[in-house]
């Protein structure tokens, strides 16, 4: 349960700070899980992270200008729209800067392949 105190306090504290920021947060987080429900959350590398069978698959990041969803193997992602961003080797993130752009950079269609993946 200690797990979910600090998930909790991280949420609280993003909503604090700026309302419409959380409730983003709020709903990126809604969609994982029901995405992958039997993810495990936790707060790590400052952030809100997901694990399944002890393998992270993906983030939730509270950035200064944005909300950053990132992708442990997003270079490996199918990106048809190029929404996906980052250079690197294995991960990609996708930038949330309003609540409109979970649908409109089809946020659950990455979540959705970074969970199989």
């Amino acid at each position: 349960m200690e797990a979910d105190h600090k998930v909790n306090n991280y949420i609280q504290d993003v909503l604090f700070m700026d309302g419409d920021e959380g409730e983003t947060v709020i709903s990126l987080r809604k969609l994982v899980l029901e995405v992958a429900p039997d993810a495990k959350e936790e707060i790590k590398y400052g952030g809100l992270v997901f694990t399944i069978n002890d393998r992270l698959f993906c983030g939730i990041f509270v950035r200064k200008k944005h909300i950053s969803v990132e992708f442990v193997k997003g270079a490996e992602m199918q990106d048809p729209d190029t929404f996906l961003e980052g250079s690197g080797k294995y991960r990609r993130h996708l930038k949330i800067f309003q609540y409109d752009d979970i649908k409109n950079k089809k946020a659950e269609y990455y979540i959705k392949q970074s969970f199989k993946l």
